[in-house]
């Protein structure tokens, strides 16, 4: 589980789903992301992080990050 991605949700959304329906994706997706089922694709990190207003990278902490 994302405990950090549901806490900065909660700061702005009280439910997945109109975190889901302010970003553009469905809610079982949503759901699957927070819950750390799934790992979103770059273009929906990037969507979340800018709704919710974090460094859309916090999904990919193994990644090495160009200087």
């Amino acid at each position: 589980m994302r405990e950090w991605l549901k806490e900065v949700r909660k700061a702005k959304y009280s439910s997945q789903t109109g975190a889901a329906k302010a970003i553009g994706i469905c809610p079982q997706m949503y759901n699957f992301i927070e819950n750390g089922r799934r790992r979103p694709s770059v273009e929906t990190a990037k969507k979340i992080a800018s709704v919710l207003g974090f460094d859309w990278r916090l999904f990919f902490p193994d990644e090495p990050r160009a200087g």
